[in-house]
């Protein structure tokens, strides 16, 4: 009897273990089957949705921690044709409250493409208009009957950031503008354009409020600060505009920089634009060169390049400063006839008096003595006919014709000493004359200060390209040029500070002839002489009241030196140098 029960148990053991073992079977088969995997999909997506985040972009400041670019929310407002009760009440709030056209807004309502079931009817929305459009809906809607719809049901509101520019047009040339969609044209904003704009984040986020803690932290683009100074940067701009209307100047540029270490601290140009309207681009400017001259426009300089010239023979061997040579007021190159700009001759000169009256014929001695090969490595070495660098989208090289070229004529080596014949942009004529002030060696121009992201700060550090002059070569043509600024008593020169500099007067080709009537007028400095701290560059294109640049643009360069000074705390020469022998 016992074993007949206990063959019944072993029986019922193994049916209720082979039921076991088979539930087993089909609930593993079930889990990993197609009709499982879309069911968790299903359920899955219940609870979390793909979204993408899109970070802020990167503030832009100047030096001292003035906001030059930030962010502002604006609005999308649209509507969602699924719920819309009354399509009139909202096309006629919108076309009052936002300046549409009604008819326009009715039929995107109305007559919306196919298979939509949401209409944008106006983007970039400013803040308080949309807000008074909410509390037109609420008030609305607290009217309507219990259970009714209110008027503007179906209204919606996106909240989104733009470009905002708090100074306008303020240093627009050097800063640029980001478009609706979120690109960035010229300037810093395009150059550093992916590091502004951040890197979006694709992740799946819960639905669940309480889940919330889940949604991943997407760090904002990269902050930047510049090395402008925004102070100097406005009275750089403002001394401008009344320059071009004291001499009657077309369109202008001044250029401030450290020659040190290449820090841009100011660059004011003509015309400029209010970024916050960025759309009248087409309506300020022919072409992109326009937007920042001073990097993307080349123009032959004239007699500011002498120095280079100069340069060259000091270090090359070719002259010293004593050297002396009689100026009979012209002479043949390449079987042309060079003359001065006065066409008259000044006798016996030194290297110095050459730079004080700007002879055109000491120039061309010099180079022809010093021959194209040498004269050309110099030009080459201080960076004609090459970018300079500098972090701002749009830079142009400018042209250095050398022997070899098919438009290279003899008569060259002596024009281009000169400045006639050669072309460059105003940051390419002070990065090859930084060396002059810098004891010799050449600065790379640089507008980036520093960066900063996630809380940290990473500052840019100096770029230097080279020595294509000596330490006592550019020491001594500095204490020249300052010598014959002011033995000609410069209009250029500032009381107090000891300046080194150079004018340029550049005659305006124009149908393959130069016209003595329009020029381009220039001049660079730098100083204090000992010590140089700032270096800056005029040109002013096309000036009325005078076509020289030592009565147009040498006056314009004291006025901004002495803001420059002011600014940048500089003190007069004889009280930095009694706290230097301190």
């Amino acid at each position: 009897m016992r074993q007949q029960y206990a063959r019944r148990t072993q029986v019922l053991t193994a049916v209720m273990g082979f039921i076991a073992l088979a539930i087993i079977v089909q609930m593993t088969r079930i889990q990993n089957s197609p009709e499982a995997a879309i069911f968790r999909q299903q359920a899955s997506n219940y609870a979390y949705e793909l979204r993408t985040f899109y970070p802020d972009r990167g503030e832009i400041y100047d030096r001292n921690g003035h906001l030059l670019a930030g962010n502002k929310s604006v609005y999308e407002i649209g509507v969602d044709l699924n719920i819309v009760k009354d399509p009139h009440a909202i096309a006629s709030a919108v076309s009052v409250e936002v300046g549409m056209d009604y008819a326009q807004v009715i039929g995107a309502i109305q007559n919306p493409s196919a298979d939509i079931s949401y209409v944008v009817l106006a983007d970039f929305v400013d803040v308080q208009q949309a807000l008074r459009l909410q509390e037109l809906k609420k008030l609305l809607q607290s009217q309507a009957q219990e259970g009714a719809l209110g008027g503007l049901t179906g209204l919606e509101f996106k909240s989104h950031p733009q470009r905002s520019y708090p100074e306008d047009a303020l240093g627009s040339n050097i800063i640029g503008f980001v478009s609706r969609e979120g690109r960035g044209y010229f300037g810093i904003e395009e150059k550093y354009d992916t590091l502004l704009a951040g890197n979006p984040v694709q992740a799946l986020v819960p639905t669940d409020p309480n889940k919330a803690f889940e949604i991943p932290r997407v760090l904002n683009g990269t902050t930047l600060v510049l090395t402008i100074n925004r102070d100097l940067q406005a009275s750089a701009e403002k001394i401008l505009d009344e320059s071009l209307q004291t001499y009657g100047a077309e369109n202008g540029t001044i250029v401030v920089m450290d020659p040190r270490n290449g820090e841009l601290l100011a660059m004011a140009v003509t015309p400029r634009m209010d970024l916050n309207q960025f759309w009248n681009y087409g309506s300020i400017y022919n072409n992109a060169s326009e937007f920042n001259p001073a990097i993307s426009m080349p123009y032959e300089p004239g007699s500011v390049t002498k120095i280079l010239t100069m340069a060259a023979a000091l270090d090359s061997g070719t002259a010293s400063p004593g050297t002396t040579y009689l100026d009979t007021g012209s002479i043949l190159v390449g079987g042309a006839l060079i003359q001065n700009w006065d066409e008259a001759p000044w006798g016996v000169q030194d290297m110095t008096g050459c730079l004080q009256h700007s002879l055109n014929v000491c120039m061309a001695t010099l180079s022809t003595q010093m021959g194209a090969e040498t004269f050309y490595g110099y030009m080459d070495n201080f960076g004609f006919g090459h970018l300079t660098g500098i972090d701002l989208a749009g830079e142009a090289a400018g042209r250095l014709k050398i022997p070899g070229d098919t438009d290279w004529y003899p008569v060259d080596l002596g024009t281009n000493s000169f400045g006639q014949g050669v072309s460059a942009t105003p940051i390419q004529i002070m990065m090859a004359a930084s060396p002059i002030a810098n004891h010799g060696r050449t600065v790379t121009p640089h507008a980036l200060y520093a960066m900063v992201r996630d809380g940290r700060q990473y500052d840019v550090p100096a770029q230097f390209a080279g020595s294509p002059i000596s330490t006592q070569t550019a020491e001594t043509l500095s204490g020249m040029l300052a010598v014959s600024l002011e033995s000609e008593g410069s209009m250029a020169l500032v009381p107090g500070y000891r300046i080194a500099g150079k004018t340029g007067t550049a005659q305006i080709p124009v149908n393959g002839f130069y016209d003595s009537t329009k020029t381009n007028a220039s001049f660079i400095g730098w100083g204090p002489v000992d010590d140089p701290q700032f270096m800056i560059y005029i040109w002013l294109e096309r000036p009325s009241a005078s076509i020289w640049g030592s009565e147009t643009a040498a006056p314009v360069f004291a006025e901004i030196a002495e803001k420059t000074v002011i600014l940048l705390d500089i003190p007069p020469d004889s009280i930095r140098q009694q706290l230097v022998a301190k």
